[in-house]
């Protein structure tokens, strides 16, 4: 049993935030991530089909996986042993049925260097396997990637240990106390008892429940399951660089994946936070939709699971010290971001961490300090709306 272990700074939750903010603070303060479970990026990590899209979220999010871009595809020397991201087009399909949705598709995105619009012909040398019926056209963003996620994580987690960062797994915070005279955190959890000056609530889907802990204000965290499932590709064909298929109004996603097709009826279903578990009927709509767009008839699902997104009421990220509480600092409400967010954003947490000035990077994204704090959730709305 571990007994009164003292850092700098403990983070609670050992996902793609926790670990990517202690990868960036173990250079400088003594840093211990805290997991419950029995691996790191267990839940909504784990589970990501995660890409590279420039044009995915609000204009935070945006900002955030733009000023991202430089590291996964040229990242650190020694962070991995291979690349972080790979070329994956992303094709959002317009059909007959889905006119309206399409053509405001292409009325809110174009021009944008990334995106191009096709043709139905074009569309069909790309892939296959859609329907040409009802086929109007489609747009590629050609800048878009799948993510190494595993890579990704090791990588910080390497980072992390090799400045002595440390992680506990199975380390479930059980009971949490500030020491007013210390001006130190006390967490007792199920591998012992901790210390710490700063607390970092990267506890995802379980941010509130820490928070309540704590005694902080809740955020209103909104947790939401995504179903995803594994089907064959077609015999004879090769699916390697087909783009993902993207319907028009994000009901519907396929992309490839190491010889198989995963297929997503892309739905936000409202979750407590939990170990999240396929649904039957999302697997049977995820495989319905692919009906319609695609020529694959699903005789068999070979794997399915799901994974938590969890938002807040403005869908960008919650990240800096909280307005009330001495010592606590939320990175929260990713928004199933994190992944193609985490160089930018793990870097940034951690210089708001340690108290470094970050305005001119804030600047260079267009966006504000504002923009990301827990303060913006606690201000009256009409407060929120003039800051």
């Amino acid at each position: 049993m571990i007994n009164a272990n003292e850092f700098d700074v403990l983070v609670i939750g050992g996902g793609i935030a926790g670990t990517g903010i202690a990868a960036h603070l173990a250079p400088s303060r003594k840093v211990a991530v805290l997991e419950m479970e029995e691996q790191p990026g267990f839940h909504s990590t784990g589970r990501s089909a995660a890409l590279f899209v420039i044009g995915y979220g609000n204009h935070v999010v945006r900002a955030l996986t733009l000023a991202s871009r430089k590291f996964f595809y040229a990242p650190d020397e020694g962070f991995c042993d291979g690349p972080l991201v790979n070329r994956r087009e992303i094709m959002i399909v317009g059909r007959a049925e889905k006119r309206d949705a399409f053509e405001q598709y292409i009325a809110s995105e174009l021009p944008a260097d990334n995106l191009k619009q096709i043709s139905a012909a074009a569309a069909l040398e790309l892939c296959p396997v859609l329907r040409s019926e009802g086929l109007i056209g489609a747009v590629l963003d050609v800048d878009a990637a799948d993510i190494e996620v595993h890579a990704l994580q090791q990588g910080y987690i390497k980072r992390l240990k090799s400045h002595g960062g440390q992680i506990f797994l199975n380390s479930k915070v059980e009971e949490v106390a500030f020491d007013q005279v210390t001006q130190r955190w006390k967490l007792k959890t199920s591998q012992g008892v901790f210390r710490a000056s700063v607390l970092v609530n990267a506890a995802g889907a379980w941010a509130d429940e820490i928070a309540a802990k704590v005694g902080a204000k809740t955020i209103g965290i909104e947790p939401r399951r995504r179903t995803a499932a594994l089907i064959d590709v077609p015999e004879g064909l090769n699916s390697k660089d087909w783009p993902m298929i993207l319907d028009a109004d994000e009901q519907f996603y396929m992309k490839p994946d190491a010889g198989l097709l995963l297929i997503s009826p892309a739905d936000e279903t409202p979750s407590k936070p939990e170990d999240a578990q396929p649904d039957e009927l999302d697997v049977a709509i995820a495989a319905d939709r692919l009906q319609q767009v695609t020529s694959i008839e699903v005789r068999r699902i070979k794997n399915k699971w799901a994974g938590l997104r969890s938002f807040v009421a403005d869908r960008s990220p919650v990240v800096g010290f909280d307005p009330e509480i001495p010592g606590l600092f939320w990175l929260a409400a990713l928004g199933g971001y994190g992944i193609q967010t985490a160089p930018a954003l793990s870097a940034l947490a951690a210089k708001l961490v340690l108290k470094l000035p970050v305005h001119n990077e804030l600047q260079a994204m267009k966006i504000s300090e504002a923009d990301l704090s827990p303060t913006r959730l606690f201000l009256p709305v009409s407060e929120s709306i003039r800051e």
